[in-house]
C-alpha cells in the first residue's frame, strides 16, 4: 500500500517536533481497528499532504481517552499499540504522534488544544477528519468549531464521510459489538481484513495433548477484544517464522471458552495448529479469524469430543481452502 520506501515517524507526544518542522496535513482519532473508515480518512490526508508538498501527521491517544476521562470503562481493544502503527505505516503516513492521553491533557479546552498542539506544534496546514469528530475537554468542539479555528489560525479542515455497507456505518463500536457476538465474517468485512487477536502462548492443562490435539494456548491482553466463545477457523501468525523467512502463516482451528467437558471455569482462547508438530511456548503469535465454525459444546466422554474435533479439523481446513 506504500507509494515510498522512507519509514515512518514515530514521536511520543508532540513536544518532540524537530527543529525547522514545516507545515504539515494532521488527522486526529482514536483510530482503535483502523477500520475501512479510519483507512478513508488516514487516506485522504496522505493524499492532500502529497497534493501540498508538506508531511501527513496522525495523531493518536494511549491510553484510550475513556480510561481517563471515566476509569474502568476501556473499551475492548481491537488493535494493539504496534499493530495499529504497522498499519497506518502501511496507509503511506509520514508521522505517528502518539500523544500520552492524561488527565490534565483531557482537561484541554477546543480552543487550547488546537493552538497548543495543531498550530504551535504540528504547524497544521489543513486538518482532516471524520464528520463525527469530538475533540477537548468533555468532547465540546466538533467540526464546525475546528473550522471556525481554522479561519482564525490559518489551516484549512476537511470532514472525511462515514464509510458504510447497506445501513450499517462502520465504526469501531460496531465491529466491537460484532467480535462479542462471534462474527468475525462481519467484522472483517468492516476492517477490511480479518480480526486479529495477538498473545504469548503459555502451558495450560495439556489435555489436547493427551487426546492428540495439542494447542497453543494464548495469554492475551486484558482488554483485547476476544470473540464470543465458540469453535473458529483462523490463521495463527508466527512473526519471523522459519530462520530466513518473515511472518509465517498456519492454519489453526480455534476454541474460545471455558472447555465444558472437562468442567473448566477459567475462558481460554486455544488454538490447535493443522499438521504441525513445533513448540510454540513463549512465542507472540497472532490469529487472524476468518469464520465461527459453532458454539461451545459439552460432550459425555472423550469419544464424542474427539469426533467433534475431527470433523471441526475437516470444516477448518474447507473454509481456509
Amino acid at each position: 500500500m506504500r507509494e515510498r520506501d522512507s519509514d515512518m515517524q514515530r514521536w511520543r507526544g508532540y513536544h518532540g517536533v524537530p527543529v525547522g518542522w514545516g507545515r504539515s496535513v494532521v488527522t486526529i482519532g482514536v483510530f482503535d481497528g483502523i477500520h475501512k473508515g479510519h483507512q478513508a480518512t488516514i487516506g485522504h490526508a496522505v493524499k492532500r499532504a502529497k497534493d501540498l508538498g508538506v508531511q501527513s501527521v496522525v495523531v493518536t491517544f494511549d491510553p484510550h481517552p475513556a480510561e481517563v476521562v471515566r476509569p474502568g470503562s476501556h473499551p475492548a481493544v481491537l488493535t494493539e499499540p504496534a499493530r495499529k502503527a504497522e498499519l497506518i505505516e502501511a496507509l503511506g503516513v509520514d508521522v505517528l504522534c502518539v500523544v500520552p492521553f492524561t488527565p490534565d491533557f483531557s482537561r484541554l479546552s477546543p480552543e487550547a488544544f488546537v493552538h497548543d498542539v495543531l498550530v504551535e506544534q504540528l504547524h497544521a496546514a489543513l486538518v482532516v477528519v471524520g464528520e463525527n469528530f469530538r475533540f477537548g475537554h468533555r468532547a465540546a468542539g466538533d467540526v464546525a468549531l475546528l473550522e471556525r479555528l481554522g479561519r482564525t489560525f490559518g489551516f484549512g479542515v476537511e470532514g472525511a464521510p462515514l464509510v458504510a455497507d447497506a445501513d450499517t456505518v462502520f465504526s469501531s463500536t460496531y465491529i466491537r459489538a460484532c467480535v462479542a457476538a462471534g462474527d468475525v465474517t462481519a467484522a472483517a468485512a468492516a476492517l477490511g481484513r480479518p480480526h486479529r487477536l495477538e498473545g504469548v502462548v503459555v502451558r495450560g492443562d495439556q489435555r489436547g495433548r493427551e487426546i492428540g490435539f495439542p494447542t497453543a494456548n494464548l495469554l492475551c491482553h486484558r482488554y483485547a477484544a476476544v470473540p464470543a466463545d465458540g469453535i473458529y477457523a483462523a490463521w495463527l501468525i508466527r512473526r519471523g517464522g522459519r530462520a530466513g523467512q518473515g511472518a509465517e502463516r498456519l492454519p489453526a482451528a480455534v476454541s474460545i471458552g471455558t472447555n465444558p467437558t472437562f468442567s473448566g471455569r477459567e475462558r481460554r482462547v486455544e488454538a490447535y495448529v493443522l499438521d504441525f508438530s513445533g513448540d510454540l511456548y513463549g512465542e507472540r503469535l497472532a490469529l487472524d479469524f476468518v469464520a465461527y465454525l459453532r458454539e461451545m459444546r459439552s460432550y459425555d466422554g472423550i469419544e464424542p469430543l474427539v469426533a467433534q474435533i475431527n470433523a471441526d479439523v475437516e470444516r477448518t481446513r474447507q473454509v481456509l481452502g
